[in-house]
């Protein structure tokens, strides 16, 4: 599966854009829709990069959703990729959520697992709750 148009929507309207480097709550040199594995002091980016660094971001999420071997719906599909390009394939791959996700756990087991991933740098942040 791929990330649906309202998907990347949605990710572009939580993470905001800048196109200048700054460092994130987490404490990493972050750039455009929060990509951070290249990102470095005083970069700058245009509009058309920072929405390629986006796509590129995606599909690494893309990926580790869809080695799950989940059966997601669009929607479903999109929230875990949103999740997994804030939180890492690594933490998501060892997450109580994703283990609860293969049990086929009760919806409200699951709904509290998702409420735990709104920190960053040890403060409750906005764009993870929303």
């Amino acid at each position: 599966m791929q990330i649906s148009r309202a998907g990347i929507e949605l990710v572009k309207r939580h993470e905001g854009l800048r196109l200048e480097s700054y460092i994130c709550p987490a404490g990493r040199w972050t750039i455009g829709y929060g990509h951070t594995s290249t990102a470095q002091r005083g970069q700058k980016i245009t509009q058309e990069r920072a929405d390629e660094l986006l796509r590129l971001d995606l599909m690494t999420a893309e990926a580790a959703v869809n080695s799950t071997g989940l059966n997601l719906e669009q929607h479903q599909f999109d929230a875990l990729v949103s999740l997994v390009f804030n939180i890492g394939a690594d933490a998501f791959n060892k997450s109580t959520l994703l283990r609860r996700l293969k049990d086929g756990a009760p919806a409200q087991l699951i709904r509290d697992q998702w409420r735990r991933w709104v920190m960053a740098g040890g403060k409750r942040m906005s764009g993870l709750v929303k």
